[in-house]
Formats: structure tokens, C-alpha cells, sequence
């Protein structure tokens, strides 16, 4: 008996045939309740799977290159220098950096250098009394050329020790104020930006279809009257930072100029376009006042015969705006 049962069950599994039982509810609550949760399920999966989560969609990182040109000319009028008219090769220094660029604003000139012995800037190690408190062929991590063993006159009230240098010794103590390039507010920069998106093959630069060279002969960026001019006031940088440029021109800063391409590629290529926010990076804290910028000097040959003798020294430390480009998607 037990394998015939097996047998009849094996056949009406294998030859039988069923069918689902369709119940209609004529019932208007049950009803609207079913049609409820249909449109519940198919708005989540419209409305916020689709549309505000674009769970949809891919993303990718954005490749970018920075390229900028500085305009602007300043003429200085000092006691030490002169008349002077300064270009973008002396305020801008170096010519190219890494997606930055470097903006000098105010100078410590040291003019009419020679090698020969003057009396050290005072410190707390270079202050003497008498030659025993110098050491002959002695140098000073900190100091600006080779000791001479002598004590000498710096001053009517101090004495420092003689040193073989590029004298007379640069003394960056004294920061002229109001800073000497101050003027450098209103020079412009011309940033030019490429982007490019590998996984969607995709590629733009901030200068859009409507950007000729006419158009950039007359613009200037502004956030309500020209926000897509690629051509920025380093004042109205400093200005939109936050910041003084006035103040901030007398000891240097840093200015982080951010360029965000925030894409949806679901629309034309029209509606892709840059936005442009500008943020001090450095810290301005008084209390902190170790500078965010490197030293860089300018040597300048003089002009008469002993041109390979005598040098300008001009101090840039602590003087100067490096403005980085950031570029995000």
C-alpha cells in the first residue's frame, strides 16, 4: 500500500495542474485602502528613490587644471627706491606655482648691498660689550653673515657684533604701513579652468560659449551682475572673503578661491557652469603671528659697474597674498 500511495502522489504532482482563485471584494474601503498603498509604494519609488535620492545615477571624480594670468601696474614713489613702476614680473613671484598664484603687496627694499662688515641686527645673541663677546668665524642660525670678533657701534645705545655680509644688513622689524603695493586691490586675474568627467566623457571649461575675447576685454566678475566672468579684483576676493585688503596687504594671507562644479549631466551641458566662493585659509590669530607664507627674495643686479659686487635686496616675508585654486565636483 505504501508504495502504490507514493506512486498516485508522484502522478498527480507530475500531471496535475492548479490555478490561483481570483476574489473580487466588492467592498469600497478595502478598496481605496488597496489602491492607497499602490500609490504609497510607486510615489517612494518616484519621489524619493528617483528624484531626491538619484539612486539612479553615477558619480565621478572631476580631473581639473588651473591656469591664471595677473594684470595690473603700480607706480611707487619712496625715498629709498624712487619713482618705480611695477609689473607683473616683479609683483608676481613666482611666475607659475601648483594651481596658485603669488601676489607681492608690500616690500622691505634693502638697497645698495655689498659684501663687506657692518654691525649685526640686534638680537639677544648678537648684543656685545666688548670684542671677548664675539667670536671670530662664529655664525648664528638666526644671524646674517660671519662674526669678526669685533664689537662695534650699532647705535648710540647699542653695540652687536661685526659680521662679514651683504651689508647694510636687511632689517625686516620695520614693515612699511600702509603697505607699499597696496594699489594691488585692483589688479585683475584671468583664471581658466578645464574639467573633465572620464566615466561619462565629459569635459567643459569656466569659459563658456557666450566668453570671446570682446566679452573679456569688458568684464569683470561680479556675483549679481557677471557671475560667469572668469576675470576676478583681487580686492573683490578679499572683500567677499571677508576680509580687508587694506590690512591684510601689510603682512600677507591666504585666499582659497573655490571653483564647484556640481553637475547633474540628466540636463543639457548648458546648465553646467562653475560657481565661484572665495575663503581666507591662513590664520590671522595676532597671537599666532608666524606667517603661512615661505621667504622669497628678489635680487636685482645694479645698473653701474660693479654690477656682479652690489645686489637690491627686497624682503617679501610676510608680504605678499598666495592665493590657492581649489576645483571640486
Amino acid at each position: 500500500m505504501g508504495c502504490k500511495n507514493c506512486c498516485s502522489i508522484c502522478l498527480q504532482c507530475l500531471f496535475g495542474y492548479e490555478t490561483n482563485v481570483m476574489l473580487v471584494i466588492n467592498n469600497k474601503g478595502v478598496g481605496a485602502l488597496f489602491r492607497l498603498i499602490q500609490f504609497l509604494i510607486i510615489a517612494y519609488v518616484a519621489v524619493y528613490v528617483c528624484w531626491i535620492q538619484r539612486a539612479y545615477q553615477d558619480t565621478d571624480s572631476v580631473i581639473s587644471s588651473v591656469s591664471t594670468k595677473v594684470k595690473g601696474n603700480i607706480l611707487t614713489n619712496t625715498s629709498i627706491e624712487g619713482v618705480h613702476v611695477w609689473d607683473v614680473p616683479e609683483y608676481v613671484i613666482p611666475p607659475q606655482g601648483e594651481k596658485s598664484f603669488f601676489v607681492l603687496t608690500n616690500v622691505i627694499p634693502t638697497p645698495g648691498q655689498t659684501q663687506s662688515k657692518c654691525p649685526e641686527i640686534p638680537s639677544l645673541v648678537t648684543k656685545c660689550e666688548s670684542d671677548s663677546d664675539c667670536i671670530e668665524g662664529q655664525t648664528e642660525v638666526h644671524g646674517n653673515g660671519v662674526q669678526t670678533g669685533h664689537c662695534v657701534q650699532y647705535s648710540d645705545t647699542i653695540k652687536t657684533c661685526e659680521v662679514q655680509a651683504w651689508c647694510p644688513l636687511e632689517n625686516d622689524t620695520i614693515i612699511p604701513k600702509p603697505a607699499l603695493l597696496g594699489a594691488a586691490e585692483h589688479f585683475t586675474v584671468l583664471i581658466k579652468n578645464n574639467i573633465q568627467y572620464p566615466k561619462f566623457n565629459f569635459r567643459k571649461r569656466n569659459l563658456l560659449h557666450h566668453i570671446n575675447s570682446t566679452y573679456l576685454k569688458n568684464c569683470t566678475f561680479d556675483r549679481k551682475t557677471d557671475p560667469h566672468c572668469p576675470i576676478f579684483r583681487l580686492g573683490h576676493m578679499v572683500t567677499e572673503a571677508g576680509e580687508d585688503f587694506s590690512v591684510m596687504a601689510l603682512k600677507g594671507g591666504i585666499i582659497g578661491i573655490f571653483i564647484d562644479w556640481n553637475c547633474d549631466l540628466d540636463f543639457p551641458e548648458r546648465f553646467c557652469i562653475p560657481k565661484y566662493s572665495f575663503s581666507r585659509l591662513d590664520n590671522k590669530n595676532p597671537e599666532n603671528n608666524v606667517t603661512a607664507i615661505c621667504d622669497w627674495v628678489m635680487l636685482t643686479c645694479m645698473k653701474d659697474h660693479d654690477q656682479y659686487a652690489k645686489r637690491k635686496f627686497i624682503h617679501l616675508n610676510q608680504n605678499g597674498d598666495s592665493v590657492p585654486l581649489v576645483s571640486k565636483s
